[in-house]
């Protein structure tokens, strides 16, 4: 079967200065299903976050008509880093996301989103690889026992010196050895490290098991036609390696998305819909 706008999925990803009942309610009006969330605080920080508190967002959503797809706590832009050579950042970095996978139980997520951090500029690349590839290891081991999915996502250069091409993916998955662990394509990053949607599926196969679905120039998180990256070519390309997983609009940008982010969700969602018929079989 053809790629679907069904398997598109929404997020808070744009609504760091909104209510995340906001968020619930725009998307569930824009038809949406599913939502990726994005540990921001203060609606879900996960130092601060009890059990009770995500069985709660996540009554919410399902009241809306969402199921929570994928929790994914922040862990770039914050003090959060797996692969740090600062061994106290490190320990309470991996204790971050055996907490963080303990509440997507609680959320109802059946994935836990995970980056590979980064070493100093400084030092050896290879010691650095080691300390995230270790990490990851312990974290997907623990939330494997917790019946949850792990997916690792590829990140711009300036994001992680680390995971940055869908080669560098294949050799993590290798080196982590978990089996429920998979990867996130994001167009972005993607397109970033001058690959295509090809390039993953070739070195990865099924082991892509999640979009981002951005525009981008082609660097930045932009509403589709706010960038210049090609949609028509992304999806065709998804659907011609028949992925039938979700596809996340992880909106970020400039500052009007997160002033006002329904406007920018629904150009892309248009954008989306319009491309989608001509993969028709």
């Amino acid at each position: 079967m053809a790629l679907a706008l069904a398997q598109i999925s929404g997020s808070n990803f744009s609504y760091q200065h909104h209510s995340l009942e906001q968020c619930f309610d725009d998307l569930a009006g824009s038809g949406r299903t599913a939502v990726e969330l994005w540990g921001i605080a203060p609606q879900l920080h996960v130092p601060w976050m009890s059990d009770d508190d995500a069985r709660r967002v996540r009554r919410a959503a399902a009241a809306r008509g969402l199921d929570v797809i994928c929790f994914t706590p922040e862990q770039v832009m914050y003090p959060v880093n797996i692969a740090s050579p600062d061994r106290r950042l490190r320990a309470e970095s991996v204790a971050m996301f055996r907490r963080a996978a303990e509440l997507a139980v609680e959320l109802g997520a059946p994935k836990l989103f995970v980056t590979p951090g980064r070493g100093f500029e400084s030092e050896s690349r290879e010691a650095a690889w080691n300390r995230s590839v270790d990490a990851i290891g312990e974290i997907t081991a623990y939330a494997d026992a917790l019946g949850l999915e792990c997916l690792l996502e590829p990140l711009q250069r300036v994001e992680s010196n680390l995971v940055n091409t869908a080669d560098d993916a294949r050799r993590a998955l290798g080196d982590i050895g978990a089996s429920n662990l998979g990867v996130a394509l994001d167009t972005v990053a993607m397109s970033v490290a001058g690959e295509s949607v090809d390039d993953y599926f070739a070195l990865l196969g099924d082991r892509v098991r999640h979009v981002h679905l951005i525009d981008g120039t082609p660097a930045g998180h932009l509403a589709w036609g706010d960038g210049s990256l090609a949609l028509d070519g992304i999806l065709a390309a998804l659907d011609r390696h028949e992925y039938s997983g979700w596809m996340t609009v992880e909106l970020f940008g400039d500052g009007s998305y997160a002033l006002d982010p329904r406007p920018a969700l629904a150009r892309s969602l248009a954008a989306i819909e319009a491309a989608l018929p001509s993969l028709a079989r």
